[in-house]
């Protein structure tokens, strides 16, 4: 009778998230594309490694010294219109990268993304796991949008969009809508998702039939983004805060407070701060928001 054999080891993804690489979701995606070698051959998903396995990627040696995941630090980071969230773009085009504080271990890793023409909240942490898992739709994170549109949208078209329409890559909805004002043609309107497809709220919108002219990420999980905090500046995640994330995404608190960091805004050395338009502001308090006073994130 044959027995099972211990399976010796982590997977490839999980040791590479945890020492701050990138995510789980990330690795995978450069294992599947032979950027990843494990002894002198190419990786595949699943693979396991241990402590004396020489890894590689892209050609350059990951040190066993990283194996130790680097200490666990979140920023939010109010991102402006016209910056990608990517290290590199082969057009030269202005990314998120230039703004964040270097690190001497690990790297910050975004918990999903925001394209180029949308703003406000991103998150950012040198933990892959936590990225993996906020932005996982298993954990049913939520993140809120202020979306201003334009033209008349009816109630008949609002009840379609959290009943769900059918994308190119499946299904989707909002999990609510609320109407936030607006002025002659254009309209402002909060809505909820659980996942982070690609330009997934702007596809809901033009699936009825409806251009949004202006996106704005106001809210991720329990994290909210402040009026305090302007275009282009980032701040450090407290430790309640972190612990927080912690909870939603099933990870064990942090039992002692972690070193005191600066809890600074960085300023914007490049260009000044946008002016913000007419429309929802972020609010630095739950409290003097209505709409989200009666919500508890999850």
């Amino acid at each position: 009778m044959s027995q099972n054999k211990p399976q010796m080891g982590e997977r490839l993804q999980k040791v590479l998230a945890n020492a701050g690489v990138g995510s789980r979701r990330e690795i995978e995606g450069w294992i599947s594309e032979g950027r990843i070698e494990v002894n002198g051959e190419t990786a595949k998903l699943g693979q396991r490694v241990v402590g004396s396995d020489r890894i590689r990627i892209d050609g350059r040696p990951f040190s066993q010294k990283r194996m130790e995941a680097p200490e666990r630090r979140v920023l939010v980071y109010n991102k402006p219109e016209g910056e990608l969230v990517t290290r590199k773009d082969p057009e030269g085009r202005r990314t998120i990268y230039h703004r964040l504080p270097r690190l001497q271990h690990g790297r910050w890793i975004p918990v999903g993304r925001l394209d180029l023409n949308t703003s406000g909240l991103l998150l950012l942490t040198t933990d892959g796991e936590l990225a993996n898992r906020l932005m996982h739709p298993s954990r049913q994170v939520e993140r809120e949008y202020a979306v201003r549109v334009m033209g008349q949208v009816s109630e008949e078209q609002l009840k379609q969009l959290t009943h769900g329409v059918e994308l190119e890559d499946g299904p989707a909805r909002f999990e609510e809508i609320v109407e936030s004002g607006g002025e002659g043609i254009n309209r402002w309107f909060h809505v909820v998702i659980m996942e982070g497809r690609q330009r997934e709220v702007r596809r809901l919108w033009e699936a009825i039939g409806v251009q949004v002219s202006r996106l704005k990420r106001v809210r991720y999980g329990s994290v909210i983004l402040e009026s305090a905090l302007k275009v282009g500046r980032w701040r450090a995640l407290t430790h309640t805060e972190i612990n927080q994330l912690l909870e939603i995404s099933g990870l064990p608190p942090e039992k002692r407070q972690p070193p005191a960091r600066a809890k600074h805004y960085r300023s914007d050395r490049q260009q000044a701060p946008r002016k913000q338009g007419r429309g929802p502001k972020a609010s630095g308090s739950s409290a003097n928001n209505p709409w989200r006073r009666s919500r508890n994130p999850r």
